[in-house]
């Protein structure tokens, strides 16, 4: 009987070998102390090294704003004919570099040099017209002066005349009454009444020798007025008709120095789309100058970069041609009047149900330095990266 417990109790211990491990022992609570503070320390770390990261931020690049959305700009010159004409020579070529009165091409100068030819023609006739017409005024100032002298003999016919009929009608009316008594013949009447009627017709012919002095004393007159008018109070130096010519003849050399197209600016030639023998309309753009001295940059910050941005502030740029270790300095030149989207082509119809809000870029247009141009050149549509100096000099 006394050996029946300890038969029972061992099967129990045998059949619950691991009770013990249930209940927390000093090392596994030990263990489990040290993870919780090794987490306790991260969590505490990343807060600290937050905190840390927003102070710096705070501290050190709260006053810059920069963009990746940025490129090399220029203002161009577009190279076209003025006049019309054939090519006969082409001097450059795409990406050569040119200075400013270079020469591009040059159009056939035929034409223009008989358009001049023909302007210089037409200047010698106008100013010998004004001397042609100061000459006549002074024959028609004689002619004026003969007519007058016409008038006056006409006038003096005339008074003859008229006492010459008197006399013949006092002798016609004498020899009327004694016809009437019969003391002369028929024929002595008849002959009177001749010269009676000649008398008269005389005087009729005086008086249009007069009228026909005094319309040449008018036309005369007339003649003078209209040559006093033409050049009265003017000199060649001022003549309409020569100021016309000389102003065709002033085009027609312009358009002759026109047959040789000139460099209008130091750049570099590109999109060149002439060749010889092509005939050239006005207007018809035949190559492209970039002036890759005085480049500037376009960077599209977002709309809410730009609340302290202002003209004249300090810009650090890097381009990726040549990477992070050159840097140039740069001016903020000024603001666009308007974002890209607003500008664009098909502008954004935000007034749709399906509007979803995008944060809007705003080209702001920035300065480069000459001098870093000139030892790191640029091109235009190069990629580029823009840091403005909110605190800079404004």
């Amino acid at each position: 009987m006394t050996d029946t417990p300890h038969h029972i109790t061992a099967p129990q211990r045998l059949d619950h070998p691991n009770r013990a491990d249930h209940l927390d022992s000093p090392e596994r609570v030990k263990e489990r102390d040290r993870k919780r503070r090794r987490l306790l320390i991260l969590i505490v770390s990343v807060v600290v090294v937050s905190a840390f990261v927003k102070l710096i931020s705070l501290l050190f690049f709260s006053n810059t704003v920069s963009t990746d959305n940025a490129y090399v700009g220029a203002e161009t010159a577009n190279i076209s004919a003025m006049i019309n004409g054939q090519v006969i020579a082409v001097k450059v070529s795409d990406t050569q570099q040119v200075k400013r009165g270079d020469v591009l091409l040059i159009l056939d100068p035929s034409d223009a040099n008989i358009a001049v030819a023909q302007a210089q023609a037409q200047l010698a006739k106008a100013q010998r017209q004004f001397n042609q017409s100061s000459a006549n005024i002074d024959g028609l100032n004689a002619q004026l002066l003969v007519s007058q002298d016409d008038i006056l003999r006409a006038k003096a016919q005339v008074v003859q005349a008229e006492v010459h009929l008197e006399r013949i009608a006092a002798e016609f009316n004498r020899r009327l009454k004694l016809s009437q008594s019969g003391a002369i013949s028929k024929e002595e009447l008849a002959t009177a009444q001749s010269a009676y009627n000649s008398a008269r017709a005389d005087i009729e012919v005086a008086k249009a020798g007069l009228t026909q002095a005094e319309s040449k004393r008018n036309a005369a007159q007339s003649t003078l007025n209209a040559s006093k008018a033409l050049i009265e109070g003017t000199t060649q130096a001022n003549l309409p008709d020569i100021l016309v010519a000389k102003a065709q003849l002033k085009q027609a050399q312009l358009d002759l120095q026109r047959t040789v197209i000139r460099a209008p600016l130091d750049g570099v030639v590109t999109r060149r789309d002439v060749q010889v023998g092509q005939r050239l309309a006005p207007g018809v753009t035949v190559m492209m100058i970039v002036p890759v001295s005085k480049l500037y940059v376009d960077a599209n910050f977002k709309e809410s970069q730009l609340q302290r941005v202002r003209v004249g502030q300090s810009v650090i740029l890097t381009a990726d041609l040549y990477g992070s270790r050159i840097k140039y300095s740069g001016k903020v030149m000024g603001l666009s009047g308007g974002t890209g989207s607003a500008f664009a082509l098909i502008p954004a119809q935000n007034a749709s149900g399906n509007w979803i809000k995008v944060v809007q870029r705003l080209p702001v247009r920035i300065q480069l330095n000459p001098q870093q141009l000139a030892e790191h050149p640029l091109r235009v549509g190069l990629s580029m990266n823009a840091t403005i100096e909110l605190n800079s000099k404004q």
